[in-house]
């Protein structure tokens, strides 16, 4: 497949339809299809860069299916979804999603969603052999940036890679505050406004699984109305 491939799982064929068209005149190599076991088969197959994954599947709940397709892929997902209450979303990201829309939804910005998700490598870049340990230590936290892994008292600490790379950049500037928006910039490479709730809900999940793992130093704290401080 192209550099920049999207996989478009939908039931409803009008809206696949309507994705799959928008899509492909932005430019994109774009292959679809109906159910969760057929979207599975095709991210094995043919390792796309992207899936717009629907959550109302008529044969698996898409929350599973992302499960399953984070476990085997490093790709992007965005979730579409006409269930757009708090607790699907926080259930959506906390599985792996790096983002959703709720349906209805403008054409227009779901392009620009899928080319900002483009934008953000799949994998880290190689780094070059570090001069000295590439490890953010805080009170009870450490962060590698090196391994990509969390250690809370030296116990591991299982996290998406979007929750990781938001710990990454309060860890790297502790006690520093750090906007939604530079969040957006640095995370998601995107600075679209509706995107905000995007980085609180992940936070959210950032925030119970650090305090499941018996974090209780350094606290990530909300300023509010500007953003997220890092503090121990």
């Amino acid at each position: 497949m192209s550099e920049q491939s999207v996989l478009v799982v939908e039931d409803t064929e009008e809206i696949r339809e309507l994705v799959c068209t928008v899509l492909r005149r932005a430019g994109m190599d774009v292959r679809a299809v109906a159910s969760g076991a057929e979207a599975l088969a095709e991210v094995r197959r043919a390792a796309p860069d992207v899936v717009v994954l629907d959550l109302g599947l008529p044969d698996a709940d898409g929350t599973e299916v992302c499960r399953q397709i984070r476990a085997e892929s490093e790709c992007y997902v965005l979730m579409l979804t006409a269930r757009a209450e708090e607790v699907d979303l926080l259930i959506g990201l906390a599985v792996g999603a790096d983002g959703y829309m709720a349906k209805p939804f403008s054409p227009r910005e779901l392009v620009a969603r899928v080319q900002a998700m483009l934008r953000r490598p799949r994998v880290p870049a190689p780094r070059p052999a570090p001069v000295e340990e590439s490890v953010l230590r805080l009170a009870e936290l450490e962060v590698d940036e090196d391994s990509r892994e969390v250690r809370v008292d030296g116990a591991v600490v299982d996290l998406t890679r979007t929750e990781f790379d938001l710990l990454a950049a309060l860890a790297s500037r502790p006690g520093r505050v750090l906007q939604r928006e530079t969040l957006l910039r640095e995370v998601w490479q995107t600075d679209w406004e509706g995107s905000v709730r995007l980085v609180e809900a992940h936070m959210s999940n950032l925030r119970r699984k650090l305090q499941a793992a018996g974090l209780s130093s350094p606290e990530i704290r909300t300023v509010r109305g500007v953003g997220y401080r890092l503090v121990a």
